[in-house]
């Protein structure tokens, strides 16, 4: 019997080889309880299980899909978790109970190992979607603010040679549909009929599964850095610096000069450690959102539009040729940014080391207060990223009084905040 044609087959497929499980575990996201919340499974080794749509590591999934169609990975293996447990005990805090504060993450993603280990004896797989572990990291950025007598060594949280000491945790996302809905003021089956059609069909379940709540998009994650004592992230007696970064390969790695990310970023691990080594505490959070989540090829493309159009780069073009190419001038939806932050108990920043009105409103509005904004010092803006600066003045991407005030506090208060 002839194959069919793939238009007449493609209406039996679905994103999985197998089918959901009549009655899988079910989630009640929301719930402070765990157990009672239930855990997230995504993973494929038995379809019946299985509680969410898509599956584990974003992105990544397509290279575990490669190396099992070369034949160097089995399907069936199942990750061996022994003393991967968090480096850090982070949590659990109130917004883990509340099922509008965190939408767009597992809150529990990190401790799965030991919450639900009576789940693994019976044989579930459950995987984390959150990693704390410690390190070092070495900027030559730290080296020169010590060098310049900006930061001390203190030989515990900064060393001699610049190695500064982190917790860092990884975070997958994990999509709660109902809340993602009601954060972007949709309704849910507008959501996802659109996930379905934009991803050319990749998961159906997202139409025909809406018992299922719960989707692990195939996208970049975030990273988190913490510095200092970590008490202060929810204690509003001390002092908290948080930097919101997203990510700009070209900068942040190359030392590309036509914007200001890498520049940005090392002034907010630096106000991170000054804040941290008086006692309090600070933040990164590295997003995977290159190019304002329209990507590097788009990006790419938009820095040649700039730089060829009559007149050359100039600020007054700058929004409008990304619109030109893209569609739209951004796409990183600051949104779903304040998730991390609830998870790690956070509800004061005193220093949010941002010139961004989107991150400012996004955090602000979901409950967390900001004294202090911190923008970019001038001399650390590179000759070719002015137009970059300028034009973010020009369309209102930060209030520039707001900027200018927290400026003078910086100074006034000698913190050593010249920014």
């Amino acid at each position: 019997m002839q194959d069919q044609p793939l238009g007449r087959r493609h209406i039996v497929l679905t994103s999985h080889p197998g089918k959901f499980g009549p009655r899988p575990i079910p989630i009640e996201w929301g719930n402070p309880d765990p157990l009672q919340r239930g855990p997230i499974i995504a993973t494929l080794t038995n379809q019946a299980q299985r509680n969410a749509i898509g599956t584990h590591s974003g992105s990544y999934s397509l290279y575990r899909a490669l190396a099992i169609a070369s034949g160097v990975l089995q399907s069936s293996h199942r990750a061996d978790l022994t003393n991967t447990a968090p480096a850090e005990i982070i949590g659990p805090h109130p917004a883990w109970g509340d099922p509008e504060k965190i939408v767009s993450m597992d809150p529990f993603g990190a401790m799965v190992g030991e919450t639900y280990a009576s789940f693994y004896e019976q044989g579930y797989d459950i995987r984390p979607t959150i990693a704390v572990t410690k390190a070092h990291i070495n900027m030559p950025e730290l080296q020169d603010a010590v060098a310049k007598g900006r930061l001390k060594v203190d030989g515990k949280l900064l060393k001699l040679g610049g190695d500064l000491v982190v917790t860092k945790a990884a975070i997958e996302p994990v999509w709660y549909l109902p809340g993602i809905a009601k954060r972007f003021h949709v309704e849910e089956s507008v959501l996802r009929r659109t996930l379905f059609e934009q991803t050319g069909g990749m998961f159906p379940e997202l139409v025909t599964r809406s018992d299922l709540e719960v989707f692990l998009p195939p996208i970049g994650g975030l990273t988190v850095y913490l510095i200092g004592n970590l008490q202060a992230l929810t204690d509003p007696n001390l002092p908290l610096a948080v930097r919101v970064h997203d990510e700009c390969n070209g900068s942040d790695v190359f030392g590309s000069d036509i914007c200001t990310c890498r520049p940005y970023l090392a002034h907010g691990i630096e106000a991170c450690v000054e804040t941290a080594q008086e006692g309090g505490a600070g933040v990164i959070v590295y997003s995977r959102k290159e190019g304002r989540a329209l990507g590097e090829v788009t990006k790419f493309l938009v820095y040649n539009a700039r730089k060829r159009q009559e007149g050359g780069d100039r600020a007054d073009a700058y929004f409008a040729r990304t619109e030109c190419v893209a569609g739209v001038q951004d796409m990183r939806f600051q949104e779903l940014m304040p998730d991390v932050l609830h998870w790690l108990g956070i509800t004061r920043i005193d220093r949010f080391v941002s010139m961004s009105d989107m991150k400012y409103r996004a955090i602000t509005e979901s409950g967390i207060e900001i004294i202090e904004r911190v923008a970019i010092p001038e001399e650390l803006i590179p000759p070719d990223a002015r137009v970059e600066i300028e034009a973010k003045k020009a369309a209102g991407y930060y209030t520039a009084g707001e900027v200018l005030e927290t400026e003078v506090l910086a100074q006034v208060k000698g913190r050593g905040l010249t920014d």
